[in-house]
C-alpha cells in the first residue's frame, strides 16, 4: 500500500474571513461557474479544501467546492468554485451577478494527503463535486504522479470539465449513467476495472457517497490507499456548529462521529462507516 504525507501534510492553513466578489460568471452544462476574489484564501488552499459562503436570508452558509485556483490574474489571486442549484440558497449565488459582494470563509476542511514518492493515482469524481480533483491532479503531476482521471454523471449536462480533465490526467474515463458521452454505466459498474487497469497505489474519490463507497471498496479489494471528500450538509463550516456529523471507525478501531467540516472533509475511505452515513447530500457542501 502507498504510504501518504502524515498529518503535518493534511493540515489546511487557518482560514480567513474576507469580503470576495464576483468577477466572472458563466453557465456550463446543468452548474454555474463562479471566479472569486477572496484575499488571502487562494494563498492558503490546498486540494479538497472548501470555503462557506453566507447567503442572503439564510442562517446557515453554503459550502462550495474549490475547482481551480489562480495565483495571479487581472484581479490578482482568484478561486473558481462550481454551482448546482439545489435549493434556494445555492440558487442565490448562481444568479449572482459580476461586481457582487459575498462574504467568505476559507481555506477550511482536511485537504488531501499526498503521496511521499511518485505513484500511481486513479481520481473516481461524480457530478459537481468532482471539483476538488482537478486541483488534485495537477499537484499529483508536480510530484511525478502518473495520473488517471475518472469524471462521471447522470448525464452529459452534469458532467465536469471533461475537456479540462484531459489537460489533467495521463489517461480520462468518461462515464454517463444514460450513454449520452463515454461509456455507459455508474462508477460502481466501472471501478473495479478502472483501478486494476490503472494499476493504482492510490485512490482519491468525491462525489455522492455512493460514488464514494464504491471507489473505497475497490481500492481495498485490489489493496490500495484510498481517499474521499466526503460531502454532507455543513452549517457553518468551521466545526462550531457539530452540524456535519461523519461516522468513522478510528486508528483505535473504536467507532466515533467527527465533523466532517474540521476532521473531513477529506478522510480514508476505508474509515468511514458507510452504512451509517446513508446517501442522501444536502443543499451544498
Amino acid at each position: 500500500m502507498a504510504e501518504v504525507r502524515g498529518a503535518g501534510e493534511g493540515k489546511t492553513h487557518p482560514s480567513v474571513h474576507v469580503d470576495g466578489e464576483v468577477v466572472a460568471t458563466k453557465r456550463v452544462g446543468g452548474y454555474r461557474h463562479l471566479t472569486l476574489t477572496a484575499p488571502g484564501v487562494p494563498e492558503r488552499f490546498r486540494a479538497g479544501n472548501f470555503v462557506a459562503v453566507s447567503v442572503a436570508g439564510h442562517v446557515a452558509r453554503r459550502a462550495l467546492w474549490v475547482h481551480r485556483v489562480r495565483a495571479s490574474s487581472a484581479f490578482g489571486p482568484t478561486l473558481d468554485v462550481v454551482v448546482e442549484e439545489r435549493g434556494s440558497g445555492t440558487a442565490w449565488l448562481a444568479a449572482q451577478p459580476v461586481g457582487a459582494r459575498i462574504a467568505i470563509t476559507g481555506p477550511l476542511g482536511r485537504p488531501f494527503a499526498l503521496p511521499k514518492e511518485a505513484v500511481s493515482c486513479l481520481l473516481v469524481g461524480e457530478g459537481y463535486a468532482a471539483a476538488p480533483l482537478f486541483p488534485l491532479a495537477e499537484r499529483l503531476r508536480e510530484r511525478g504522479c502518473a495520473v488517471s482521471l475518472v469524471v462521471s454523471a447522470p448525464d452529459e449536462a452534469r458532467l465536469l470539465s471533461a475537456l479540462e480533465a484531459r489537460r489533467s490526467a495521463r489517461s480520462v474515463t468518461v462515464l454517463t449513467a444514460d450513454g449520452s458521452v463515454g461509456q455507459r454505466g455508474t462508477v460502481a459498474d466501472h471501478v473495479d476495472d478502472l483501478v486494476r487497469r490503472s494499476d493504482a497505489d492510490v485512490v482519491y474519490a468525491a462525489g455522492p457517497h455512493a460514488v464514494l463507497r464504491s471507489a473505497a471498496g475497490a481500492a481495498e479489494r485490489a489493496g490500495a490507499w484510498s481517499q474521499v471528500a466526503v460531502e454532507t450538509p455543513t452549517p457553518c463550516g468551521t466545526g462550531l456548529c457539530h452540524g456535519c456529523p461523519l461516522p468513522v471507525v478510528g486508528e483505535d478501531g473504536v467507532e466515533r462521529v467527527v465533523r466532517a467540516c474540521a476532521e473531513g472533509p477529506v478522510v480514508r475511505g476505508d474509515r468511514v462507516r458507510w452504512d451509517a452515513l446513508g446517501n442522501g447530500l444536502g443543499d451544498g457542501l
